[in-house]
């Protein structure tokens, strides 16, 4: 209950800011205030300030109160993100991970839970989109811990990114041209160019991708990693993202959103996803377990925008799902136990000791 009043106080004061409520430069209500005025603590209201800060809505000042920022000028997220920031945490290469002291036992307990309270559900075919157990928990712990809203019907269990950036270009059509960032992780090309997709380099810039590499190109999908981009280390900042937005409105264009390192952001929360911004139903959201658990997690999953659920049945529906139900089940039951989320505290806290 207490993160949904956090949420729900951050979205509000977002809004208003975006909406022209709180004007550029002007003071928001103190602490106190805003907590008598929304009947929460003290603590909610940090909580919320903390990330609209993150994400360059407000700017704190010690013994004066929160600032709104220029945010239609603000610079990289959580605190100039990119290049030597804060968010470059010392991260190791994109899957190359270190030993994240994951705790086997709790694992093995929830393997022993899933085998004695299923049986025999653990050996019947897994439908097309993944077993229905995991796309519960994935949506009910999307909203818990990242305030992404997203139906289970949406999600899509695969096994890896990979799979999941393959089943992206079957759903869009083979015959695209698709942006990348440049510098990307290799993997990205190789994938694409092994799709016979033609690529289109985007260069990269202080807060994301240029505006005259966006505008300026001709391409039909965007594949971006707004969190963290390797190598570059880059955070997409709140008003760059705005910016692939406003470019996905203009024709029959998509964004595919790489979100795979952003569990480990450590001021608050993970911060505000595109597929969370978006109004013109054209992102995809693609994130996996490897890094948040382990490299051999194999589980990765999506969420389709509503457009594109009509064409995974026609064209997926019929599959199986890639991933094995007994995995299916027993990552679910690790996820509702609250478990993981437990797991990326604690790995939170010991990244933050780190850095």
């Amino acid at each position: 209950m207490a993160d949904k009043k956090y949420m729900d106080l951050y979205k509000g004061l977002k809004e208003d800011i975006e909406n022209g409520k709180y004007r550029q430069g002007e003071k928001l209500p103190s602490k106190r205030n805003l907590a008598v005025l929304n009947g929460v603590s003290i603590i909610t209201v940090e909580h919320a300030c903390d990330m609209l800060a993150d994400e360059g809505y407000i700017t704190p000042i010690e013994k004066k109160g929160y600032f709104v920022t220029d945010v239609g000028a603000a610079e990289a997220e959580c605190g100039k993100l990119g290049g030597g920031g804060a968010a470059a945490m010392h991260l190791p290469e994109p899957r190359d991970y270190p030993n994240q002291q994951f705790e086997y036992s709790t694992w093995f307990k929830t393997v022993r839970k899933v085998i004695s309270d299923n049986d025999s559900r653990l050996f019947v075919k897994s439908p097309a989109k993944g077993c229905e157990v995991l796309r519960n928990a994935l949506s009910d712990y999307l909203f818990r811990y990242r305030g992404i809203v997203a139906r289970p019907e949406n999600i899509i269990i695969g096994s890896g990114a990979e799979q999941l950036y393959e089943t992206s270009v079957k759903l869009i059509g083979r015959g695209k041209i698709i942006g990348i960032e440049n510098p990307c992780y290799r993997q990205i090309e190789y994938v694409y160019s092994a799709m016979e997709l033609k690529l289109c380099r985007l260069t990269m810039g202080n807060d994301g991708i240029e505006t005259e590499a966006l505008n300026g190109s001709e391409f039909d999908v965007l594949h971006v990693t707004p969190f963290h981009s390797f190598p570059t280390g880059i955070t997409t900042s709140a008003s760059k993202k705005r910016e692939y937005l406003d470019w996905a409105k203009g024709g029959d264009r998509f964004i595919i959103e790489d979100d795979f390192d952003s569990e480990f952001y450590i001021p608050v929360r993970p911060i505000r996803t595109l597929y969370s911004m978006d109004t013109s139903d054209s992102v995809i959201y693609i994130n996996t377990f490897s890094k948040s658990l382990s490299p051999a997690m194999r589980i990765g999953y999506m969420i389709l925008p509503d457009r594109l659920i009509g064409a995974f049945d026609g064209k997926l529906g019929r599959l199986s799902c890639s991933v094995p139900v007994m995995d299916q089940y027993i990552l679910a039951e690790f996820i509702s136990s609250g478990s993981f989320e437990r797991h990326l505290n604690r790995m939170r806290r010991k990244l933050k000791k780190e850095t």
